[in-house]
């Protein structure tokens, strides 16, 4: 990881932390507000270790991308939480074969970037 990448990993984690600090839940509920901090604290630790010995230059700047995708969106919709996503249904698709894993294909490219390391946290 080059110093530039080390500082802009480590800025992000810090507007996280920021982030989660000074967040206010949607429902303004002090209860709510502490779930949903504790919550933007948790999340991040465990991404942010789990990728702390990733070294190459196309997954790191992957993961940065997701942080900064994962952190408007929780911005703009005041949601901490990662949006669901509608994928589509497997359809009429064998068990087994060819088609199955063109739709399987199909729903992996589908998945949106922020959530790319959710299900494997999860």
């Amino acid at each position: 990881m080059t110093p530039a990448t080390r500082q802009e990993v480590l800025g992000l984690y810090r507007k996280v932390l920021q982030i989660a600090k000074n967040w206010q839940s949607a429902s303004g509920q002090i209860e709510e507000t502490m779930r949903e901090k504790e919550y933007i604290r948790n999340e991040a630790r465990t991404l942010f270790r789990k990728n702390k010995n990733v070294t190459d230059p196309e997954l790191i700047k992957q993961c940065i991308e997701e942080c900064e995708a994962r952190i408007e969106i929780g911005l703009h919709y005041n949601i901490p939480y990662p949006r669901p996503i509608h994928l589509p249904p497997m359809g009429l698709a064998h068990k087994q074969g060819r088609m199955l894993r063109h739709q399987e294909k199909l729903r992996k490219i589908s998945k949106p970037i922020y959530l790319k390391s959710h299900d494997e946290v999860s």
